[in-house]
């Protein structure tokens, strides 16, 4: 059964994989979400509300709670979990590492469904989505 590599950060996941526990890993697929790569100001579509300070004449902008960009790669996480979570139920891997941007495997892991949280074997906080192969490879254990 294949071993699945998740290389990601909050705009980019790219899927590798490996069919022996040394076998040299072989690029899937690509996800990706230009969106994240924006600005938060160019996500959007209008600037924030302004409001009158309750004990004077002072006015300020409001703010959101969570912002744009991190909500941009919430969803983002969201995506790569549910292609996780398909590709599981196809059979399609049984064991999975993720390498990937600190912030991001954060919000990755909180997205995971729980029969895929059972199957990673290892976790790499680097940010190496936009590396090589071959150095994906240098980061993970000989024997995957």
């Amino acid at each position: 059964m294949n071993t699945w590599v998740v290389a990601a950060d909050s705009s980019r996941a790219r899927i590798l994989s490996a069919a022996s526990r040394n076998g040299e890993l072989v690029e899937l697929e690509a996800l990706v979400r230009p969106e994240s790569r924006l600005h938060g100001q160019d996500l959007l579509s209008d600037s924030p509300g302004r409001a009158f300070d309750s004990g004077g004449q002072g006015r300020h902008a409001m703010g959101t709670r969570n912002d744009v960009k991190q909500q941009e790669a919430i969803r983002f996480a969201k995506q790569v979990s549910e292609r996780l979570a398909s590709a599981h139920s196809h059979g399609q891997f049984a064991k999975l590492y993720i390498v990937a941007a600190p912030a991001f495997l954060g919000l990755l892991r909180d997205s995971l469904h729980t029969p895929i949280q059972h199957l990673i074997a290892g976790e790499v906080s680097k940010n190496l989505a936009s590396h090589g192969i071959d150095e994906i490879r240098q980061h993970l254990p000989d024997f995957l």
